[in-house]
């Protein structure tokens, strides 16, 4: 991303796990990056908005009743220490072992700029923690010979060491050995750059081939107007040639595209389906297929054929499922604290500790 990195592109297309609709550049410049992950078509939904009411700041997710998950089988570590993680750096093309706050410092970096709110860092570091760990549990390691986990933001999450600051190590270290935990398990801890002023379900921002998490949610997001302008409403025009290839890699063969529209929303009311020359195509999937930075979301308002270009007209940045970044900004700089941003986008979780 531009600011923090594109959480992927490559995710959807990735699997069930995670992945961030999206995929970007490190941290620097304006932008954070649309978070990551995967899945299958849901049912039919309707094309208005249901979204379920912001929680209350005495609902905010704390470490009260809900059970700490268990460690990662592949983690080996003491019953409340510290794990340490085996890391492939791509930079040195080498495995690094390093305890797993120091890992996330990096990660931290590369996902959200290092001058944000410290709130929205802490509601990020204790993503990024539950993030790693989840990884681990569910896929058993890196696809890196001998790793865990990998600075590829490709396969994990952004990483940036030479984005550490006093600010990213206060976050982490106010965060230490937190996670996110539902009914005694791990969440899919998934975020993204900037809502458009509303998240959606797994299933309708990320084709989730799974059930419906019950802790994900679609609810309304006050992201901050201190983001890009270009993040919170934008126009993308592609040459026919374009988006004709990309359907192709789709297996949907066509030689010219006459018409297109919109033929299934999801309750956030971002685009399931379109319908091109009549045939239903997968939005979230089209969406990768021509690039997640440049059609930012399938939160659309408009979408036409002109000439010879297709043009897309929508709102937000990333796939929209989990915590918008930009709204995490928003609510840090309102007084609210890491855990009540994280029950503002989660329901029905608890923040716990899994070591001191």
């Amino acid at each position: 991303m531009s600011f923090v990195r594109f959480v992927r592109a490559a995710a959807l297309a990735a699997a069930a796990v995670f992945l961030c609709a999206c995929s970007a550049p490190a941290p620097a410049a304006t932008t954070p990056p649309p978070a990551r992950m995967s899945a299958t078509l849901p049912p039919q939904a309707s094309s208005t908005p249901s979204l379920s009411p912001a929680p209350s700041a005495s609902s905010a997710a704390t470490a009260t009743s809900e059970k700490v998950p268990p460690m990662p089988a592949k983690l080996k570590a003491a019953e409340g220490a510290e794990p340490t993680v085996k890391v492939y750096v791509v930079e040195k093309k080498a495995v690094e072992e390093m305890p797993v706050e120091t890992y996330l410092q990096g990660v931290l970096a590369g996902e959200m700029k290092n001058d944000w709110p410290l709130e929205a860092l802490k509601a990020q570091a204790i993503l990024a923690r539950t993030f790693a760990l989840q990884f681990i549990a569910d896929k058993g390691g890196s696809q890196y010979e001998g790793a865990h986990l990998s600075t590829d933001i490709k396969e994990a999450q952004a990483y940036d060491a030479s984005g550490v600051n006093e600010r990213i190590k206060q976050a982490i270290e106010e965060t230490r050995g937190r996670v996110i935990a539902s009914d005694g398990a791990l969440v899919y801890a998934w975020f993204h750059a900037h809502s458009g002023g509303v998240t959606a379900l797994a299933k309708e921002g990320l084709e989730y081939e799974r059930a419906e998490p019950g802790y994900t949610q679609s609810v309304e997001s006050p992201d901050s107007p201190n983001a890009p302008p270009e993040d919170a409403r934008w126009t993308a025009r592609f040459p026919q040639a374009t988006v004709l290839q990309a359907l192709s890699k789709m297996g949907v063969n066509l030689s010219k595209i006459s018409s297109i529209s919109v033929s299934r929303k999801g309750p956030s009311g971002r685009a399931e389906t379109l319908s091109v020359n009549g045939q239903s195509v997968s939005a979230p999937s089209l969406r990768l297929a021509l690039g997640g930075m440049k059609l930012k979301s399938t939160l659309l308002t408009s979408v036409s054929v002109e000439g010879d270009e297709v043009v897309f007209q929508g709102k937000g940045y990333g796939h929209g499922v989990g915590m918008s970044q930009w709204g995490a900004y928003a609510l840090a700089e309102n007084g609210q604290k890491a855990e009540d941003i994280i029950a503002h986008y989660f329901k029905d979780v608890g923040v716990v500790s899994m070591w001191k």
